[in-house]
């Protein structure tokens, strides 16, 4: 009577059980659980299965922002200081949707390959502890859980500070800017000092002409008014009067002569100039926007917020390699031991036998599993059979051959002696 009772309880139990809602399904699905026997198993089962594929489902959605950030940090347009550019095309307004198609490429990704370290990470030797072998053995897992784990932390580390580090970026980055512009002027000073002494060498040429002009144009002047002596067109007049002139001629032709040479000085000095303009306020700008890389972004920080940083970096990590530990300390339950039967009984009706053995050994007894595969074990056989048979047929050909030369001698033995 109380295994009838028994009976029908794990009948209840298993028929108010018999439709998980559609998250929990798919919960099982990323972690990888074979949804037909979770079914069957415990509330246990499905709790600690629907909780590793919920760990896994949002290690890739933040392993999807994680490569949203570092994708728009590496090649989006660079800001000074954080400042938005104030000219954009059409491409750059717009370039936060290939971040968003690179992100989620890159959760996909993510949550593919921590699907499958779940998945294939046993449960160790059933029990809830850790142990060495099984430490080691989840190893190559856990190498790979902590680089995931890095590359999903750190961009995010970077997108939670960056207010912070867009205040110390923008310091940093003016301060580079000065540099740059120093740089700049005492690169064009030197060449547009060489130009400037070009041109007052030329115009220190022509203010001598100019000079000699005025003071011969001067004393005629006075000359002609009284004010040297002597009132009056007289000779020396008249000599001041055709140096003046002669000194015009002279302007006349040196500006001829020159005027080509100064005009380009002065606008190679002019282009230097603008040059050094552009060079300040377009290239050094430029120069000083590409600071804003994603490497720069975590030096800073790591100087502003080392232990936030790694507070984060640290809970990510746990988050990512949580679910190995977890299913090493994971009991076996019903769902395991379905699973495993089902293992067995797929394998025994396709002909392979499991068998397991002791050996002693030097530290005592080792346990191995050998396997047998009927199929390969049957063709073995029949190859083994007809060569057998092929054996037994040329031997009793050569029987055969034997007794028949041994005949013919004995009748005709002048056939056979040379």
């Amino acid at each position: 009577m109380d295994t009838n009772n028994n009976i029908m309880d794990t009948n209840t139990y298993m028929n108010e059980h018999q439709n998980p809602k559609w998250i929990t399904r798919k919960l099982w699905w990323c972690a990888g659980a074979d949804e037909y026997f979770l079914i069957k198993s415990p509330k246990q089962d499905r709790v600690k299965y629907a909780g590793i594929g919920a760990i896994v489902f949002f290690t890739g959605f933040l392993a999807a922002c994680a490569g949203y950030v570092a994708f728009d940090t590496m090649f989006a347009p660079k800001t000074l200081g954080g400042m938005p550019n104030e000219k954009l095309s059409a491409f750059e307004e717009n370039f936060w949707i290939l971040s968003l198609i690179f992100g989620i490429i890159w959760g996909i990704l993510i949550f593919n390959l921590d699907r499958f370290i779940v998945s294939s990470t046993g449960k160790g030797d059933g029990t809830d502890s850790i142990t060495w072998k099984e430490i080691i053995q989840a190893i190559p897992r856990i190498i790979i859980a902590l680089i995931l784990g890095f590359s999903i932390s750190k961009p995010l580390e970077i997108k939670m500070l960056k207010s912070e580090i867009d205040v110390e970026l923008g310091i940093k980055q003016q301060e580079k800017l000065r540099e740059y512009d120093k740089l700049t002027v005492a690169k064009y000073k030197e060449e547009i000092a060489l130009l400037d002494n070009d041109i007052n060498k030329i115009e220190a040429d022509r203010n001598i002409l100019v000079d000699r002009q005025k003071n011969a144009e001067k004393e005629y002047i006075d000359q002609m008014q009284g004010r040297s002596g002597q009132q009056g067109f007289g000779p020396r007049a008249k000599q001041l009067l055709e140096l003046s002139k002669d000194s015009e001629n002279k302007i006349v032709e040196f500006d001829k002569k020159n005027a080509f040479e100064l005009k380009t000085l002065k606008s190679n000095r002019t282009k230097k100039l603008q040059d050094q303009d552009f060079e300040r306020n377009v290239t050094n700008i430029e120069k000083a926007k590409k600071l804003d890389g994603i490497l720069a972004r975590l030096d800073i920080s790591h100087e502003i917020g080392f232990w936030i940083g790694w507070c984060i970096t640290l809970i990510l990590l746990s988050i990512e390699m949580g679910p190995i530990f977890f299913k090493m300390m994971m009991t076996k339950g019903p769902y395991d031991y379905m699973v495993e039967n089902f293992n067995h009984k797929i394998q025994t009706e396709n002909g392979v036998f499991k068998e397991d053995k002791l050996y002693e050994g030097r530290n005592g007894l080792i346990h191995m599993e050998t396997y047998r595969y009927a199929d390969a074990e049957i063709a073995k056989h029949q190859v083994e059979d007809k060569i057998k048979s092929q054996i037994e047929v040329n031997s009793l050909a050569v029987e055969k051959a034997k007794d028949k030369m041994l005949k013919d001698i004995k009748e005709n033995p002048d056939k056979f002696i040379g």
